[in-house]
């Protein structure tokens, strides 16, 4: 990565080198008040434009493809490959290609990023309280999203168990709004 704008953070947490984190704030941007001024999100009534630069400015900081899905606050997760399209609903993503990077946007849910020792995976969450919740038989995103990952990994390894790949995966939990923020 480059040189990053102040204040954005880089995760430390013992994930592979070969992984690569990173959550943003509103710093670096060209957004005017009030999305100032690196606002990513294509659907709060910013102008397209500065959305797209502050977009590319993210691709150039990562020097890989960020994949923006179009988060509805449920349990869906795709699996990315470099020809995703943006806007794809899903409220959580998973990859295993290099080139593309799982984004998600939050204000104040929790971003929940994942991957396994060896870095072969990756995966990130939006993790709202709808999402976490679920949609019944106490399956929410955070499940969902293992759910997926565990059968990635099993496809690259057969031999693999969900209690292996519990074993090897890391979990990084991003800032979010806690109890003093609440009215």
């Amino acid at each position: 990565m480059t040189t990053l704008p102040q204040g954005w953070l880089v995760p430390d947490w013992p994930a592979p080198a070969r992984v690569k984190a990173l959550f943003t704030t509103r710093s670096g941007g060209v957004s005017a008040p009030p999305f100032d001024s690196f606002n990513l999100g294509d659907h709060v009534r910013d102008a397209p434009a500065a959305v797209a630069t502050n977009r590319m400015r993210l691709a150039d900081a990562l020097r890989v493809r960020p994949v923006f899905l179009k988060q509805v606050h449920g349990t869906a997760v795709v699996v990315l490959n470099p020809d995703t399209a943006d806007g794809t609903e899903a409220d959580a993503c998973l990859s295993t290609q290099p080139g593309v990077a799982c984004t998600i946007m939050v204000a104040d849910c929790l971003p929940v990023l994942f991957t396994n020792t060896v870095g072969a995976v990756v995966a990130a969450a939006h993790a709202g309280w709808r999402g976490l919740a679920g949609e019944g038989a106490g399956q929410g995103v955070l499940e969902a999203t293992f759910d997926a990952f565990v059968r990635t990994v099993q496809g690259m390894d057969p031999a693999a168990s969900r209690e292996s790949v519990a074993a090897s995966t890391l979990v990084w939990l991003g800032p979010c709004i806690g109890p003093e923020a609440f009215e």
